[in-house]
Parts: C-alpha cells; structure tokens; sequence
C-alpha cells in the first residue's frame, strides 16, 4: 500500500485527512513543516500532503528542504490560501500540485492518483 504523509498542525483538517485516505493509502502524519522534513526523510512517503501555513517551520520552506535531499517525491500544496500567487509560490517552491481548501474527496482522491 502507498504511503502518503499528512503535513497538517490542525486535527481537525487531519481527521478530514486522514477520513478521505483511509483505505485508499497508508497514512503518516506531520505537526509541523520541521516534522514533515524529518519524517520525509525517515519514512519515505510515496506522496507529501504538505499544509502550507503551518508553526515551526511553514509548508513552503518544508517543501524546499524536501525538494534539496529529495527530487523525486510528489508534494501537494493544501492551503485554505486559493489565490494564484498562492499556487505560483507553492510551485516555485518544489510542490506539482495545490488543492484548496476546504479538500473534497474526489479532488483529492484524483490529484493523488494523477501523481502516483
């Protein structure tokens, strides 16, 4: 089974997460951006679902120390943030994909599958 990490400090937006993966995928979680480094580079996630405002260290400077150890592992950007700079730092940045908050099933579901 795919291994997705789950980059998100909110439980709330996790269990939405989390509830949407379940079954489809094996899932990891992050608290922070610093986290979602750590563990990108322990666990080898098939996929990073990468929050982008999150404390510690945010999704975006996440994404840039990933991307310096790792080329190869699709990041999505998932942001409440739906504005086109958004989607253009979070490109810059290293992630192949966005999706807006609040996620739906099926535009996660397909996202993640037109990735792996």
């Amino acid at each position: 089974m795919k291994r997705i990490l789950v980059a998100e400090d909110n439980d709330s937006n996790y269990l939405l997460m989390s509830f949407i993966l379940k079954g489809h995928y094996e899932i990891l979680r992050a608290v922070n951006g610093k986290d979602a480094v750590a563990k990108a580079a322990s666990e080898h996630p098939d996929l990073i679902l990468m929050d982008l405002k999150m404390p510690v260290m945010d999704g975006l400077e996440a994404t840039r120390q990933i991307r310096a150890a790792q080329d190869n592992v699709p990041i999505v950007a998932v942001t409440a943030n739906a504005f086109d700079t958004d989607r253009v730092h979070a490109i810059e940045a290293g992630c192949n994909d966005f999706l807006s908050k609040p996620v739906t099933s099926a535009a996660c579901l397909q996202c993640i599958a037109n990735l792996l």
